[in-house]
């Protein structure tokens, strides 16, 4: 009996999770995966496929006739229908078209509708399914048909009453303490104007990039944000669970693109779309590896007349390269959470390079001084003191300067930065070494 079967005899009259059943199924090998997989409740087919990752979902949806997928779809809210659909075309078009073809009416009209919108626009990630109040309808009239929403099962995760006039213009946004304290009898807008400004709710517009969506969460702390089109009619709302996955995708994508890995290739269990993805980059550093090479070429007479150097040149790279990579990290991430301003790039640069200089001085004294002492030699101090000083001077510089220049051109800033950061402080490292070596030493 595989570990699912057991989970779900176990605890018969436990609401189940999807979350739950696919920690359960990622933990097996690939035979108990394939025998557990029919153990999944037929309701929960399209969320545990989603919860897992990209990798199992073909396996999980083969498994599965059209009917039984159908029928599971129809469970979920139109954002993760729209997802569910959209993966299974990219494995089968026939079999998604077969699935979208059983769902009702207005599953589909939802799930068209969300497909029309770019990936980062707000609109791809909200639901259909939000009630709306009028003006005009009176509190009890109102909980009572919230009531029997919550009660059917159509709406969940409500924390927030939005409230429209008669052309579906959103006006209002209540949260439902508040609405528990209103006069029962009177109607939204009679309770609304003792205090309207209490009520004015923060809102995204459907073509609004998401991650400016992000960003109204994260500075007003919400729970759930209307979605209206630009004549203010209120289309849906995005829910904070989703938020939180996008913020998710956005850490992981910043991971890899400073790794110079592709998120989409490592999903994949296609091992020569992964290669090719990482060789791309490798190619890149590559050269720029043997552009380092060809400038420790040009001072090859100062390195043969002082092995010492040879010894001494990686120290350089290496503390001009880590220095600029913690400028770089920081730098990315305060961009990616919306902490640095247009009007902000002399600050954080000044910022950068004054840190990065204050630990040259302090790091080029100490390796001046193990240099002099190990080599006997205390000019050899001098010149891996000043040089140091030098590199993480252009370490600070390029590793903020880089992705603040590539998000004013509306390029990831993680993407490329640290082949850029890499190669310049190599670059800059070698040549200021050797390059001092030669005038000082020689």
């Amino acid at each position: 009996m595989d570990k699912l079967t057991e989970y779900l005899n176990a605890h018969p009259n436990d609401e189940l999770h999807p979350s739950e059943i696919a920690n359960l199924l990622k933990d097996m090998n690939e035979k108990s995966f394939d025998e557990a997989i029919q153990s999944i409740p037929k309701e929960f087919i399209a969320d545990v496929a989603l919860e897992l990752p990209d990798r199992y979902f073909e396996d999980v949806v083969e498994s599965f006739t059209p009917e039984e997928l159908a029928q599971s779809v129809s469970e979920l809210e139109s954002d993760d229908q729209t997802d569910f659909i959209q993966e299974l075309e990219e494995v089968d078009h026939s079999i998604a078209k077969e699935v979208f073809e059983k769902l009702h009416e207005d599953d589909q009209a939802d799930i068209l509708h969300l497909k029309q919108y770019d990936e980062d626009e707000a609109g791809a990630y909200m639901q259909t399914e939000v009630y709306a109040a009028n003006l005009q309808d009176t509190v009890h009239d109102v909980i009572k048909e919230f009531s029997r929403l919550r009660k059917e099962d159509e709406l969940e995760n409500v924390t927030y009453l939005f409230v429209t006039d008669e052309k579906n213009i959103l006006r209002y946004g209540i949260g439902l303490d508040n609405l528990l304290v209103f006069d029962f009898d009177k109607t939204l807008q009679e309770n609304i104007e003792e205090n309207p400004e209490k009520y004015k709710t923060v809102r995204g517009n459907n073509h609004d990039d998401i991650q400016d969506i992000v960003q109204k969460f994260q500075e007003y702390d919400l729970s759930s944000l209307p979605i209206v089109d630009y004549n203010g009619a209120l289309l849906g709302r995005i829910t904070s669970d989703d938020i939180y996955d996008v913020i998710n995708e956005q850490a992981t994508d910043q991971m890899y693109n400073l790794a110079g890995v592709n998120d989409d290739a490592e999903e994949d269990d296609d091992l020569l779309k992964a290669g090719k993805a990482r060789g791309v980059w490798l190619g890149i550093n590559l050269v720029t590896a043997i552009a380092a090479s060809l400038v420790i070429g040009l001072f090859a007479e100062t390195l043969q007349s002082i092995v010492a150097l040879a010894i001494l040149m990686p120290i350089v790279a290496s503390m001009g390269g880590n220095a600029g990579t913690q400028s770089l990290t920081v730098v990315v991430r305060q961009l990616a959470l919306g902490d640095i301003a247009k009007h902000d790039a002399y600050r954080t640069i000044k910022k950068e390079v004054i840190l990065s200089l204050a630990n040259g001085l302090v790091f080029a004294i100490i390796m001046g001084i193990i240099a002099s002492l190990w080599f006997d030699k205390g000019m050899l101090g001098i010149v891996i003191g000043l040089s140091m000083i030098i590199n993480l001077f252009m370490a600070g510089f390029i590793g903020s300067m880089v992705p603040l220049l590539l998000k004013r051109m509306d390029i990831d800033p993680a993407i490329g930065s640290t082949v850029i950061l890499t190669t310049v402080t190599d670059i800059v490292g070698f040549f200021s070494f050797l390059g001092l070596a030669t005038i000082i030493l020689l």
